[in-house]
């Protein structure tokens, strides 16, 4: 296992430890050292969601979502924000370089009844942080404070942020934000322990986390470089409230799972056998289906494969096969027979 560096700087001065923190609160939700799906676009998607909350998650975010295309009501950007009872409790993220905007969002998203509202101050893609939206508002503070004062004021629902560090090494900004976050109404703060520049790059710096704690009285959840249960025990002990789960559950979203098996018993789960993957993926496909109908359904399920099919035997044939069918049933079909031919079990 690969020692985060923000954890081995918090051992290497002592500071690491298991904290005996009281159970998150945002709102009316009480949860004890919650494992929560991070918002991904293109990814958690509403039928990925259930997944996850299948698999142990216990709060899961949307994609995030415009504001400037909520108040337009522009309908594949209303999509995003659909919801359902199963997935609950659940967080829709929204974005935006508007005061204004965000106010009339938040407003606009109360329709969905979701259990709380994400700002998301984090996103570094160029496109966005150009219109100052994401990851843009670490560059201006008071724009950040006030897209998060607007987002409170406008909706009855808790408001939470997920930013970063800060725009670059030069300007880790981070400690004076989350006492802004926690000023201007904010109920819990979401670190991906990364800046800006670094994207996705290079390694999180988990030590950060303690150091929020100290200097803010709202839940503090961790993000990044959490692809493991031990990586999630890790980050409960630089003192987080909640950890949050990204890429690491895009092909093990049995690791909400696994890491609260890990936690309770400090024993490791054994890793899906080949018909639990086969079964998971075909409901989560099924899903799928049901949600956006057959057609639509099947194909933009496609992304999914690579991580439910990732090291099975013999399996690079049935996936660029898979990736030509069209029907439900048909992928079906494909995933038993290669089961059969596998290990002669039908999923």
């Amino acid at each position: 296992m690969i020692i985060n560096q923000g954890l081995k700087n918090a051992i290497e001065t002592g500071r690491a430890g298991l904290y005996n923190t009281p159970p998150m609160k945002i709102g009316p939700i009480h949860i004890d050292k919650p494992l929560c799906l991070a918002p991904m676009e293109d990814v958690t998607e509403l039928p990925f969601r259930v997944i996850c909350k299948r698999l142990g998650a216990d709060i899961v975010y949307t994609e995030f979502t415009s504001s400037e295309g909520i108040i337009r009501e522009i309908p594949r950007i209303m999509d995003k924000i659909e919801i359902c009872e199963e997935e609950r409790p659940v967080a829709i993220q929204i974005f935006g370089g508007r005061p204004e905007a965000m106010a009339g969002a938040a407003q606009m998203v109360e329709k969905s009844k979701p259990d709380f509202i994400d700002v998301n101050c984090g996103c570094w893609v160029k496109n966005h942080v150009a219109r100052n939206e994401g990851a843009g508002l670490l560059r201006d503070i008071p724009l950040f404070e006030s897209i998060v004062k607007a987002t409170v004021k406008g909706t009855k629902l808790p408001v939470t942020v997920k930013t970063r560090l800060g725009w670059d090494e030069n300007s880790i900004v981070i400690l004076d934000v989350a006492k802004m976050v926690e000023q201007a109404g904010a109920q819990a703060l979401t670190l991906h322990c990364r800046t800006r520049s670094q994207a996705h790059n290079g390694f999180a710096d988990w030590s950060w986390l303690e150091k929020i704690k100290k200097a803010v009285s709202i839940p503090v959840i961790g993000n990044g470089d959490v692809t493991t249960p031990e990586d999630v025990k890790a980050m409960f002990e630089t003192g987080c409230d909640g950890v949050m789960i990204g890429r690491g559950a895009i092909a093990n979203p049995w690791l909400f799972k696994q890491a609260k098996h890990y936690m309770k018993t400090g024993e490791l789960l054994p890793e899906p056998s080949i018909e639990e993957k086969l079964r998971m993926c075909i409901d989560h496909l099924k899903l799928n289906v049901e949600h956006k109908g057959e057609k639509y359904g099947v194909q933009t399920f496609r992304k999914h494969y690579v991580g439910y099919l990732k090291g099975l035997p013999n399996i690079s044939q049935v996936r660029t096969e898979l990736m030509q069918c069209a029907g439900l049933q048909q992928v079906i079909d494909r995933l038993n027979k290669y089961l059969e031919e596998t290990v002669h079990e039908k999923v």
